[in-house]
């Protein structure tokens, strides 16, 4: 039987904290994308392998950016302190998507967080989707802010055409067409996975059909090797955006194409699951 407390929580971090009476010193933030989804599903799931699950809403809160647009990247370095105080002692990001792309910035920036598991991840920071505090969608700004200033990004190209997948559209070729612009704008955009000291998992799929996430995958774990620094990189050619842990059923978007099959997106995340449980066990 599911022995999971579920605790809501509001004010400086949001979301639910979700444990076990028997739960071990990890730490997990569970960080959903650009849905703003408080993922307690997916939280429930590391609580039951032994962790403390924290699965934090970013975005949308009272107080917080209505969309993900200038983030303060200091949001979830409050849960880590949050994690921290009820006596966590490994710290864990899990994100996907535009959760990934925070999870992987915060790496670089707080040497607290011992493991990422970035699940359909970016390799460079984009700009806003949806509205600031300001209530503004444009013009165009970053994703995110560290201390006050908002971080480089990759700009949207406006002559991008929308481009169709079983009836929804599919921004794979937006991101891509993005990425043609000049190379010093997308070396200043990169998320400097190099710097980051936490262990690193990269979970895409090659079918993904919301973004690249195999060649980001791909181009971050190329960038931590040279730099020395030991990774676990998941891929399945047939899976899409949405990955399935074990036992997750997460619907499938409504809204835009994500690629992939229910089977391929399941056999990644089962693939992934034993690296993922590595990055969760305490180190000695």
């Amino acid at each position: 039987m599911d022995s999971c407390k579920i605790e809501r929580l509001e004010g400086r971090v949001n979301g639910a904290f979700v444990s076990r009476p028997d739960a071990n010193e990890t730490g997990v933030v569970v960080l959903s994308g650009s849905s703003g989804r408080v993922d307690i599903d997916r939280a429930r799931l590391f609580a039951g392998a032994g962790a403390k699950a924290l699965a934090l809403q970013w975005f949308g809160a009272t107080g917080q950016s209505p969309g993900i647009c200038e983030i303060p990247l200091e949001t979830f370095c409050d849960a880590t302190d949050r994690l921290i105080s009820r006596g966590c002692r490994r710290i864990v990001f899990v994100g996907t998507s535009k959760g990934a792309e925070a999870a992987l910035l915060v790496a670089t920036l707080d040497p607290r967080v011992n493991a990422v598991i970035a699940i359909s991840p970016s390799s460079v920071v984009w700009g806003n989707i949806g509205p600031g505090k300001d209530g503004r969608e444009w013009p165009e700004r970053s994703s995110w802010t560290w201390k006050g200033e908002p971080l480089e990004f990759v700009p949207a190209d406006p002559t991008w055409e929308r481009d169709y997948r079983d009836g929804l559209v599919s921004y794979r070729s937006f991101f891509e067409k993005c990425l043609e612009t000049d190379e010093q704008t997308l070396r200043r955009a990169q998320i400097p996975i190099e710097k980051a000291t936490a262990d690193l998992v990269l979970v895409a799929g090659g079918d993904d059909a919301l973004w690249p996430s195999e060649s980001f995958a791909r181009e971050l774990a190329s960038r931590r090797e040279k730099g020395g620094r030991p990774l676990s990189l998941l891929v399945d050619p047939e899976a899409g955006h949405r990955v399935l842990l074990p036992g997750e059923t997460t619907p499938r978007s409504s809204l835009r194409a994500h690629g992939g099959n229910d089977a391929a997106d399941a056999r990644l995340g089962r693939a992934a699951w034993a690296a993922i449980e590595a990055a969760l066990s305490p180190k000695d």
